[in-house]
């Protein structure tokens, strides 16, 4: 029986792979940043076939790490990956058309527009969980067949392959021109506008309105089953048996398997998901809906998705642009000078607002300033902003999903700060838990894969694994709890003012 599991993590700005043991402790780690590319401003690429040779690269780095002298010592891999950004690359020779359009990557604005003319911004939400954004799949498809030259000709002959990174890498570790298998998991499929929710498969009438070619696109399938073997001689052999775009892999790394089980990662933003179970639930508060796993031969898990713009980056913002601490995790000794925020209230709205106002014009206000307000003060608000920006989106979801939220799970770099997990239980009036094993991204992917191929016999064995590094339990009166979000939704009311 092999001992070990691993999981590539292509994350926005590096690659990893991380290998696990049985209990899902991290045995080694091998990681390598790539570059990022702005050719001009609002657009943001990668070097695919940067991200490809990097994808070797760790996975060797972590294998001599951890020792493991033969490929039979790891039971599959599973693959977790930055959701939306996409490639369009040539069957015949495995190259890329073009850089792949990341996430981030605005360029597709106009197109946003000129679809939301006939029909509204949400257009396509019903089939999709998906308002039209520059975020998703099918529009920057659709940029690449209208302005990469020879793409659309080769796209219609199925030469030229599109994919997220997770179909990308699969592809080239499987076989690449040879035999590469051409998939993708619905959690990704999910993220493209060009899924339908209900059937999880392409649908015709999105493929028609995007002007799409079918045969571009890879075949839908589980998020945990065997899809082929690896041919490449990192690791020859083994099994690529899980797939999961990163945010689900968190929740599946977190061990949300029941509906009103959700996770919060704190990192730059924030991203809520909310297993809802089996049944599609369509959000009428701001939310996004997507598909959070799916095992072979079972029905699919949905989810309610909630993103915050800015939280991490607001500390940074306090360090970089203010310059009232040297390193962000200063933030914590700063504000812990001062007993509360001193009637201050710090709205990030940098870029506008996402869920549940998605206002894009609204802007930044610190609000409640008085001559009693310190630096300690300010600190405490940019705290206090992310917790308060989390249950915004909890309530919403609350609404949405009729689910009351019974705890919150917690990862990513700002879960180290414990002043702020405090206030954000004292706010949600639940417990905040953060796991021992916090790198759950890649965790979750790896779970996906061990259980597709037995290695774990089946979810109890993964709960067996989870621990609890703290709980956090609410503390503040409900009274105080009112009154503070009040003032919150005062002061984001302020932010809205700057709308033409």
């Amino acid at each position: 029986m092999p001992n070990y599991i691993a999981a590539i993590d292509q994350g926005t700005t590096s690659t990893r792979c991380i290998i696990f043991d049985r209990q899902g402790a991290i045995v080694s780690v091998g990681q390598k940043e790539h570059t990022q590319i702005y050719p001009q401003p609002g657009w943001v690429e990668h070097d695919p076939e940067e991200i490809w040779r990097n994808t070797l690269e760790v996975i060797a780095v972590a294998r001599i790490n951890a020792r493991i002298e033969s490929s039979s010592d790891i039971a599959a891999v599973g693959i977790t990956n930055q959701r939306e950004t996409t490639v369009v690359w040539n069957r015949r020779t495995g190259k890329p058309y073009y850089n792949a359009l990341v996430w981030q990557d605005t360029r597709t604005g106009e197109l946003v527009s000129q679809f939301a003319e006939n029909g509204g911004q949400d257009r396509f939400r019903a089939k999709t969980g998906l308002p039209l954004a520059t975020y998703f799949s099918g529009l920057k498809i659709r940029w690449i067949l209208d302005n990469v030259p020879g793409v659309r000709e080769d796209a219609e002959r199925g030469y030229a392959l599109f994919g997220n990174m997770d179909t990308f890498l699969t592809w080239h570790l499987t076989g690449g021109t040879y035999n590469g298998q051409h998939l993708t998991d619905v959690t990704n499929a999910s993220r493209t506008q060009l899924m339908n929710l209900e059937t999880l498969d392409w649908d015709d009438d999105l493929l028609a309105d995007f002007n799409i070619p079918r045969a571009m696109l890879p075949q839908i399938r589980p998020s945990s089953e065997v899809y082929g073997k690896i041919a490449s001689e990192v690791l020859p052999g083994v099994p690529i048996a899980g797939i999961l775009g990163d945010q689900q892999a968190a929740l599946f790394g977190q061990i949300c398997f029941e509906p009103g089980m959700a996770k919060n990662t704190y990192g730059t933003g924030c991203f809520l998901l909310m297993n809802t179970g089996t049944e599609l639930r369509h959000s009428t508060c701001g939310l996004l809906t997507t598909v959070a796993f799916q095992a072979a031969g079972q029905p699919a898990h949905y989810a309610l998705e909630g993103s915050v713009a800015i939280t991490g980056a607001l500390v940074q913002w306090l360090r970089d642009n203010l310059g009232l601490i040297q390193a962000s995790s200063d933030v914590d000794t700063l504000a812990r000078t001062v007993e509360d925020n001193g009637g201050a209230y710090f709205v990030p709205a940098f870029s506008g607002l996402y869920a549940p106002y998605w206002k894009a014009d609204a802007r930044g206000v610190i609000a409640g300033l008085t001559r009693y307000v310190n630096k300690g003060h300010i600190a405490r608000a940019v705290l206090e902003a992310t917790a308060y920006q989390t249950l915004d989106v909890v309530k919403a979801m609350a609404e949405d999903a009729g689910i009351e939220l019974k705890s919150l799970r917690v990862d990513g770099g700002m879960t180290v700060n414990e002043l702020l997990m405090q206030f954000q239980a004292d706010m949600l009036g639940v417990p905040v838990v953060r796991p021992t094993i916090t790198e759950t991204t890649a965790l979750g992917a790896a779970y996906a894969a061990g259980l597709a191929v037995g290695y774990w016999s089946n979810l109890d064995d993964l709960r067996q694994n989870w621990g609890v590094d703290r709980t956090f339990e609410p503390q503040m009166e409900e009274a105080k709890r009112t009154k503070l979000y009040k003032g919150w939704q005062k002061a984001v009311e302020r932010s809205f003012a700057w709308e033409d």
